[in-house]
Formats: structure tokens, sequence, C-alpha cells
């Protein structure tokens, strides 16, 4: 997949008089190549993750940008193309489990018809097999998928989630805060269905959150993202390591550990329309190292020598280095 420029402008109050924002601003990036990889994009609520998410799902269309899937750009598909085609390439795993599935019917006999209508097997004996083969991948027994989804806990709700998702062998799977809403005992588990399905079945992974301790977990490729942009993007293991933007070391330091008591204080500011049309780096406001350029002009997306793409204006945009 390639991602170009993507960007979505919202317009808040009323038809005339109304303000714009930019809830996702020139986001680029690649995921896919020799071997499949969890890309995480992790950032405080409102960031523009969900919205980036849905952009790529086909769900809401972009204002300028483009996405590529295999080659084939999302925005020039046919309506037939996106509801046969798309949801074979690409599953989302949603926040909700409970989201996922009718309530009002047993799940097996909706895994079913996902195999037969989303994946388009028409034997109903090999239909039964990959949905048994989906159950077994997520550790669930057919019997449980025979009940209804309030029959279930949050936990079996999301593993069935994921078992509906690759029934049609997708090649990337989108997980908006897949284990927020589940209790903190069972989210390895889910976390660790993911990395087994990215080793196993090769699938991609584009996994979103605002904790970071489940982003260091899981993570390949990690994104940290502020206001709609990309503060930093690189290996996770380099940027938890070694964060450059000052917003990424705000975040990693916020991280509680147990062998540090916190002292400091964290300045946050309220999200607001206004933030988004002002000049400069966003992230001004609220860095300790802001210079006089930072008010009045944006940082470009610079990659590092680590390897590591970083919008800050403490790096030389030539050598990537730092300037402090």
């Amino acid at each position: 997949m390639r991602v170009r420029h993507l960007t979505k402008i919202f317009k808040t109050g009323g038809l005339l008089f109304g303000k714009k924002f930019r809830a996702v601003d020139d986001v680029s990036f690649n995921l896919g190549g020799d071997s499949s990889s969890i890309f995480t994009i992790v950032g405080e609520s409102g960031c523009g993750k969900t919205t980036l998410a849905r952009m790529i799902l086909g769900l809401i269309e972009p204002t300028s940008g483009s996405i590529e899937i295999l080659g084939r750009d999302v925005a020039r598909l046919s309506s037939k193309e996106r509801s046969h085609w798309l949801p074979k390439v690409i599953q989302p795993v949603f926040q909700n489990p409970f989201e996922a599935f009718n309530p009002l019917r047993k799940v097996y006999s909706y895994l079913l018809h996902t195999a037969t209508s989303v994946a388009g097997i028409e034997d109903k004996a090999e239909a039964v097999e990959r949905v048994n083969r989906a159950l077994e991948e997520v550790r669930l027994s057919p019997e449980v998928a025979m009940r209804s989804p309030y029959e279930l806990s949050g936990g079996q709700v999301q593993r069935l989630s994921i078992a509906r998702a690759i029934i049609p062998n997708p090649k990337l799977i989108i997980a908006d805060e897949p284990v927020s809403m589940i209790d903190a005992s069972l989210r390895m588990g889910i976390l660790n269905i993911f990395k087994q399905l990215k080793d196993e079945m090769d699938i991609n992974f584009i996994y979103i959150t605002h904790d970071l301790s489940t982003a260091y977990y899981i993570s390949d490729l990690i994104a940290v993202m502020y206001k709609g942009s990309f503060a930093e993007i690189g290996q996770a293991e380099a940027i938890f390591k070694e964060p450059l933007h000052p917003y990424t070391q705000l975040l990693i330091e916020s991280i509680p550990r147990v062998d540090r008591r916190w002292t400091g204080k964290i300045k946050v500011s309220v999200t607001e329309v206004e933030e988004y049309l002002l000049p400069g780096c966003k992230f001004a406001d609220r860095c300790p190292y802001v210079m006089e350029i930072c008010k009045k002009k944006a940082p470009p997306l610079i990659t590092t020598s680590g390897g590591v793409r970083v919008s800050c204006w403490l790096y030389n945009e030539e050598k990537g280095v730092a300037k402090h």
C-alpha cells in the first residue's frame, strides 16, 4: 500500500461562516514489501487516527491525496469493485467488538455469510471449513460461535470479529483501538493473535492506539500522529529507544514505570479548531524547545541518519542531525 499526501478537511459551523480544519494533513507512508508487518499509528484522542483509517477503508473520501492498494488507486475503483474487491483485500477490526455482528443472529451464521458473500466461496462445505479454520486461528471452538453476541464476553466477541476479518484472507487488517474495551488481562492474548496472523497468514496490520505500552509490544513500524500529521515515523525499536520529536519524547516519558516516581508536569492543551489553522509547527504551543521559526513555518518530514523520519526544526534537513 502506498499513501501519498493524504488530506481530509472537515468544516464546522454553518455553510457560509463555518471554519475548516485538517483532520488529516499531508500524510504519506508505504506498507508491505518482502514480508508482512504491523504498522502502529499512535497519538492522543482527536489527532486524526480514525479518520485516516476510515479513508483507507474507503468509508470516507479524502479531500486530496491518493491511496494505492496492490497498485490500484482506491479513488478510481468502481462501486462494484469497492463492494466486492476491496473487502477481500482490507478488513477492519473495530474498537467495540459488538459492532461487528448483528445482535439478533447467531455468530456462526454471520461468519458463514461472510465466507459466502464476502470471500465468494460457493461450496457450503468449503465455506464451513474456512469458518472453522478462522475460529481455530483465534483459538475458539465452533460451539462458542453458535451463540448470540450478548451471550459472550467482550474478549470472545473480539476474537470472533478477528475470525470474521480473516475469512476473506485479506492482505491488510486495520485494527482501531481493538483492545481498549477489553479487560487488561485479555489484551495480550488479542495482540498475540495479531502477531501470529502476521507470521502465519502473511497479513499486514495497521494498529491504531493511544496506548504506548501495547504499541511497543506489537509494532514493527510506528508513526506518532499529532493534530493530523505524522510527527515521527520509523522502526518501532529506534523510536522507543531514542525518540527525536519533542512530542514523542513527552509521550514516552509519560509511560508509568515502577522504578520511577513522576514529579514533573505535562502541559496539555485542549484541542480547538483554531489550533489546526495556526501557521508553523502544530506542537509549538507545547514544545519546550520552541524557536521563532516553529511559530511561522511548518517543519518538513525529513529522514535522519538513523532512518527515522521526523517533522521538527531541531534537526538538520541535509544530515538529519540534531541542532542542539
